[in-house]
């Protein structure tokens, strides 16, 4: 029963980083030159729930602009918000479901306690 509690815990932990990793990527949307970053959920060691975070190197479209007779190219974020948006839902049933988890297991340890005491 702890080992279950401990790998929900760490569920919960792993979608709030992914949660961070999606809010600093919307927060940077209209930054020249950002690069996005994605944070993937894997499984670690005793059935936890570990994030990778790695930065795509896609490049963000490119805006040419005209300054004092000088042509300037200017490459903008790479962050897609019709990818973000679909991933922050994600995360948060993620988050949302493994929360869920932990009340059940909570009124399953009230229920025992009632049984034995």
């Amino acid at each position: 029963m702890i080992s279950s509690v401990r790998s929900t815990l760490s569920a919960l932990n792993a979608f709030d980083k992914k949660m961070d990793v999606i809010a600093n990527n919307v927060a940077n949307v209209e930054t020249e030159e950002f690069k996005k970053s994605r944070a993937t959920l894997v499984e670690g060691p005793e059935s936890n729930v570990k994030v990778e975070i790695t930065q795509p190197e896609d490049p963000g479209p490119t805006v040419v602009e005209v300054k004092d007779g000088q042509i300037e190219e200017t490459e903008m974020s790479n962050v897609d918000l019709t990818e973000e948006i679909p991933q922050s839902i994600v995360a948060q049933r993620g988050y949302e479901a493994n929360l869920t988890m932990i009340r059940t297991q909570d009124e399953m340890l009230n229920s025992i306690l009632d049984i034995v005491g």
